[in-house]
């Protein structure tokens, strides 16, 4: 190819119309090229985190199911104690054993002996009791949480990326009208096109990060309110039996 059918070659290339979005991408600029680039991975990030949030919730719902089959099928906390040997480690069984564990530390052989009326807990060590189950809850809270900070910040940040892209290539849609002197809408609209790409990319990664950290964020909360409402079972339980 000589010089001077490279150089129509090139002019043609050029001049030659956007036909797709995918067009558009291809003939970016560079400082396009790295704000897609940068959505692209912010998509995949969230993709795997909506995925992998999706199978913890699913699993702590399944695990949580089983504790509560358990719970009704024993005749009281001893019961109930043993029967955490045959379950899956989960939110639940490590919340309960806490409450067990520090209430045997406080009263030793509590749950083997029979009940004596006159051995209680005072209320010092009832609100320490509250104070370790509301700190098992807050662990276990944050070990389900984590992860959707981030679901957050994709969705926040990618449209605002997505923009600073659109602004950019609309900058240098009006530096190129500068420099060929033409303000025609031929000259103006594969530039204009090309800003916009970003900002659609922007949306598109955003809306899912947005609707799943919301969605997430109603099962965290029920998932908490779930885990506060078995702590206060566990000490009804404890008093119902007359170990408080």
């Amino acid at each position: 190819m000589t010089p001077l059918v490279a150089v129509a070659a090139a002019a043609f290339q050029e001049a030659r119309p956007l036909d797709s979005p995918w067009d558009m991408v291809i003939r970016a600029t560079p400082a396009t090229k790295i704000v897609l680039l940068v959505l692209l991975a912010f998509s995949l990030l969230s993709w795997i985190l909506i995925f992998w949030k999706w199978m913890e919730f699913r699993r702590v719902r399944e695990e949580g199911d089983d504790f509560v089959r358990e719970m009704e099928s024993s005749a009281g906390l001893a019961d109930v104690y043993a029967a955490l040997r045959g379950l899956e480690e989960s939110p639940y069984t490590r919340v309960f054993r806490h409450g067990v564990n520090f209430f045997t530390e406080l009263r030793p052989r509590a749950l083997q002996d029979p009940v004596d009326p006159t051995e209680g807990l005072s209320s010092t060590q009832l609100d320490t009791l509250w104070l370790v189950l509301e700190k098992a809850l807050s662990q276990e809270r944050d070990d389900i949480a984590h992860g959707l900070s981030w679901l957050a910040i994709i969705g926040s940040v990618s449209p605002l990326l997505g923009l600073m892209g659109t602004v950019i290539g609309v900058m240098n849609s009006f530096i190129g009208i500068t420099a060929r002197g033409s303000a025609n809408i031929a000259a103006v609209a594969p530039g204009i096109a090309e800003a916009l790409i970003t900002t659609v990319v922007g949306l598109a990664v955003a809306i899912p990060a947005v609707i799943a950290y919301n969605h997430y964020a109603a099962k965290l909360g029920l998932f908490t309110s779930e885990l506060e409402g078995f702590a206060s079972e566990f000490v009804g339980t404890l008093a119902r039996e007359g170990r408080l």
